[in-house]
């Protein structure tokens, strides 16, 4: 499909820089096929589901994958940025550089809290392999938990960069960016559908009656990428490492065998579920990494309802949405959006569709 087909114009002030307190006082829209749009809160969200439904969340916890380096070449040095996008081994990372065209294969990068040439509180890299649009393989001088506990203390949070050109991450993000249930580490974006959920909130659902199942996904900087493609056909989507336990599995197979809905919290949750079953209906165990793009055309396997925020024109998100809801209905629910005020993007406002009959 024509890529220009999923883009739309949204004002910059329509993108939120900071997420609505408390986290689920946020707008949601509310989508259902042959029905008015309908303007809601997160907090009304157990009225809105039914009891028997099985939401699924993913649990990721975002790392401080954003860093600040020097490149060093003789005399003369050179700061280097990197995002770290998906962990390939103990001490290995994929990363995308800026400015990447400067460096070169082979040479070390010396990150730290501001890039400074010091030995305390940096972190050396070698930059193994170098790939399109900026991509490149650093091995780090520390492996395992020792390069877990150097990120944490020389990395920052990672904003999506429509927020980050706007101000600098801050120690308030370390806890807005990032879900209440966040366990495994190794997302470097937050599954940001799962930001407006509060203890109150949980507690409201479980007692509505609505099961709660977790996955994980583990979130890559490639979801902000644009689709520099004329046609999707033509789009590469980045790699993401997830999981779903034997025990999930069988729960949600359960779920769908007594007539129950299955509700995404999150894209990130849906294309891991979606990779995870099969053309009957099946959710198996599953573990590895997906690169599962969603365009209208794709045929459901799991998912009755998704839950998510509002994305970037262009983007795979955006594509994936219309796929679940049908373009022109998408497109529609945006005009609403922006001509009612929500707020887009990952600190932004939510939606909450139902899939478009198949």
């Amino acid at each position: 499909m024509r890529v220009d087909l999923f883009d739309f114009e949204l004002p910059q002030d329509r993108i939120a820089l900071r997420p609505a307190e408390p986290r689920d006082a946020a707008r949601l829209l509310l989508v259902r096929h042959g029905e008015a749009f309908a303007d809601r809160v997160v907090h009304d969200l157990p009225d809105l589901l039914e009891p028997g439904d099985v939401m699924v969340f993913n649990d990721t916890r975002v790392i401080p994958a954003q860093l600040k380096g020097v490149r060093q070449r003789g005399e003369a040095s050179a700061a280097v940025e990197a995002t770290l996008h998906m962990r390939v081994g103990p001490e290995r990372w994929m990363a995308f550089l800026r400015p990447a065209k400067r460096v070169r294969v082979g040479e070390r990068i010396r990150f730290g809290h501001s890039g400074e040439l010091c030995l305390a509180g940096t972190l050396n890299a070698t930059v193994v392999e170098k790939g399109e649009a900026g991509e490149a393989l650093l091995e780090f001088d520390l492996s395992g938990p020792a390069l877990d506990d150097a990120l944490h203390t020389v990395g920052h949070i990672p904003l999506p960069p429509y927020i980050a050109a706007r101000r600098v991450d801050d120690e308030k993000d370390r806890a807005d960016y990032q879900t209440i249930y966040a366990r495994e580490e190794g997302a470097v974006a937050a599954p940001t559908a799962g930001l407006h959920f509060t203890p109150d909130l949980m507690d409201r659902l479980e007692a509505r009656g609505i099961e709660k199942r977790f996955v994980t996904l583990h979130v890559g900087a490639g979801t902000f990428l644009p689709v520099k493609a004329d046609d999707t056909d033509a789009h590469r989507m980045h790699a993401e490492i997830g999981h779903v336990d034997a025990v999930t599995a069988e729960a949600l197979n359960a779920a769908r065998a007594r007539g129950a809905r299955i509700v995404a919290v999150g894209t990130t949750s849906l294309r891991l579920l979606e990779s995870a079953t099969d053309e009957t209906g099946r959710v198996a165990p599953w573990s590895g990494a997906t690169d599962i793009f969603i365009t209208p055309g794709y045929r459901f396997r799991a998912v009755d309802i998704l839950m998510t925020n509002f994305h970037l024109p262009r983007s795979t998100l955006f594509m994936l949405v219309s796929a679940f809801c049908g373009l022109e209905r998408m497109q529609a629910a945006y005009r609403h959006a922006i001509e009612s005020g929500y707020r887009f993007y990952s600190y932004g406002d939510s939606s909450l569709l139902s899939r478009h009959p198949q």
